[in-house]
């Protein structure tokens, strides 16, 4: 997403490892893409070439999903696990509250971060307005001013007594 820069846009690339363009987005605001990947590095960019004057702020986030570590980590939990079944019941129903409790927190972050993301745009966009309002506001005052005094004179000049006295 960008979060601040000259019309808010910017291109993407996402290369594979074997150097295939998985994403190509032109002049976009903001973007969510999923992939399925493979083993290897993957190249990402963000462009800004055709904007050579002005800067851009960028917020990303990459997210993995199913990297395994949660099933070793259920494994882990078994071998420490000596009693009956009923034991082992309530251990892994323990277990799976604290997966989701992990997974709701972790989603919850998440959705935070990305509200954090918009709101930073958002501010971005309503101080940039704020003083482009009050550059217009100047310049109206001032030319209200230039006005004012320029009617003052004119109407001075119209009740002047131009003829000469003689006495």
């Amino acid at each position: 997403q960008v979060l601040d820069g000259a019309g808010l846009d910017v291109d993407f690339h996402l290369l594979s490892p074997k150097g295939e363009t998985l994403v190509f987005d032109e002049r976009k605001s903001d973007g969510v893409h999923t992939v399925e990947t493979e083993d290897g590095d993957y190249m990402f960019c963000f462009d800004n070439t055709f904007s050579t004057i002005s800067e851009k702020v960028i917020f990303f986030e990459l997210i993995l999903d199913n990297m395994g570590e949660d099933g070793q980590d259920q494994e882990d939990w078994k071998k420490y696990v000596t009693g009956t079944d009923l034991l082992d019941m309530k251990l892994e129903d323990i277990l799976e509250s604290i997966n989701s409790v992990k997974a709701r927190l972790s989603k919850s972050v998440q959705i935070q971060t990305l509200l954090r993301a918009f709101e930073a745009r958002d501010r971005n966009i309503q101080e940039s307005n704020f003083d482009r309002v009050n550059f217009w506001s100047m310049v109206n005052l001032g030319v209200m001013v230039v006005v004012s005094a320029v009617q003052v004179y004119m109407l001075k000049s119209l009740f002047e007594d131009k003829r000469k006295n003689r006495t």
